[in-house]
Order: structure tokens, then sequence, then C-alpha cells
């Protein structure tokens, strides 16, 4: 299915008690990730998006409402490099989440193919084939079980620049300022295309994309939290499991 990323530039700012709207999410995904953890079920969080548009905001807003033994999250950065003698993919497989346990992924398998294709290292049949291999990557993880939640963070190019300037001018924000920053920023309108084609690719009916308005950084939080746990209540039953139930993760002792 085709994303159209410029229905999501509105950026209208957060209308509402936000501090208390962010509490009552956390607390329904709390609840939602105790309900995973109890059923012995699995899911995979993704946040892309472009550089600047809030995701890490959103991810610590997430993380804070999950049982941290029950959740791992891994941050996949440009430079990330795979051996000739791997599959590009390999790296991901030892991150796949255990029963009960949530994955998040700050950046993900996307990033890779999105760089080769927006920075031209990638033919289009080695683009189609790297998109074929994330889509049965996807697919297998949810015949397994497994949710996906595909998250793309969106600000128009105006925003962008706006907030990875002030990054840059801020000594305690500096540190995260990449290649990858300057790069996406550089070359937005080829990013831009790759990320097109690649929504065309892989928004697929077993992992699909949601894009958020980033615009409004509150906003964006609420956005993508409601987005999640809108996922995870379609996967995980609302009540406990039945006393005997197999699904029950540990023994009875006398």
């Amino acid at each position: 299915m085709q994303v159209d990323l410029t229905k999501f530039e509105r950026g209208l700012p957060f209308t509402g008690d936000f501090a208390a709207s962010l509490g009552v999410l956390q607390q329904r995904l709390a609840e939602l990730h105790l309900a995973l953890v109890v059923h012995r079920k699995r899911a995979i969080i993704l946040f892309e998006g472009w550089e600047g548009a809030g995701k890490r905001r959103a991810l610590k807003a997430l993380a804070a409402a999950l049982d941290p033994c029950y959740v791992a999250t891994y941050c996949t950065l440009a430079e990330d490099e795979v051996g000739a003698s791997r599959h590009w993919l390999a790296p991901f497989w030892s991150t796949l989440p255990e029963a009960g346990s949530v994955a998040l992924h700050y950046r993900s398998w996307y990033r890779r193919a999105v760089d080769d294709k927006a920075l031209g290292r990638s033919s289009p049949k080695e683009w189609l084939r790297a998109c074929d291999a994330i889509n049965e990557f996807e697919n297998q993880q949810t015949e397994h079980g497994t949710t996906i939640v595909k998250l793309f963070f969106h600000v128009d190019a105006v925003t962008q620049a706006a907030r990875l300037h002030a990054r840059g001018e801020d000594p305690w924000a500096r540190h995260l300022m990449t290649q990858q920053d300057l790069r996406s920023l550089a070359a937005r309108n080829a990013y831009m295309a790759a990320w097109t084609d690649c929504f065309a690719q892989t928004d697929t009916r077993w992992a699909p994309w949601t894009a958020i308005d980033a615009g409004d950084m509150q906003a964006g939080v609420i956005a993508s939290l409601e987005a999640v746990a809108a996922a995870l209540a379609k996967a995980v039953p609302a009540e406990p499991p039945a006393e005997g139930d197999a699904s029950k993760p540990v023994e009875q002792f006398a």
C-alpha cells in the first residue's frame, strides 16, 4: 500500500493535559504488557523516521511504561556493517524476543536497505531483493505469533532542519549528532523517494506501517503510544489464563 507522508505534516499542537494523557496511556500499556507476559506472547516495535523527528522521546515514553525484565532495546546505527560472510539480516535474528517479551528497535533492519537505495548503492534488482527478504523475515515472525508494530515518525524538511540545528547548538545534545543526521538532511529528497518506495514494497497485512505526524513533539509521542496500545490490545487476551493453562510460564511448587 502507498503511504503518502505529505498527509502527516500538519504538526498540530497537542491540546489538553499532556502529562495526564501520557500517564493514562502508560498505565494502559503497562496492563497490556502484563497480559503479553502472562500469556507468553511476543512483540517487536520499530521506531523509524527522520532524524530529529522525536523517535527517541517516544521510545523513552514507551519504555518507561514496560516491565524492564521483559523488554530489550536495540539501537541500530547507520554505520553498522555486517561481515560479508553473513547475510545482512543476520544480526537481527539474535534480537528476536522470547515468549513474554518485547523488543524495541531504535532504527532497524530497514536502515541499511533504505540508505543503499537513497545513496545509489543498490541496483533496482538488489533493492527489490532486500524488500522481499524483509517481508519474508517479518512474515516468519508473525507466523510464529509475534506482533510487529512499525512506526515512521515524519516531519517536514523545515522542521527537521530546525531541530537538527538546535541539537547541534545544545552542548548536552550535540553528542547525538551523527553523519547520518547530516546525510539524511542533505539528501532528503532521495531519502523521501526511498522511503516512499519502501512503504509500497513492505506495507504488508502482517506488518503494516503506521505514519506518525511528529511536527509537534507531544502529539507525536501520544499518537505513537496510542498506535502501540491498539496493536497490543488486538494481540493479547484481556483476561488472565485459566487455571492450569499451558501458557503459564512457571512451575507449581509444593
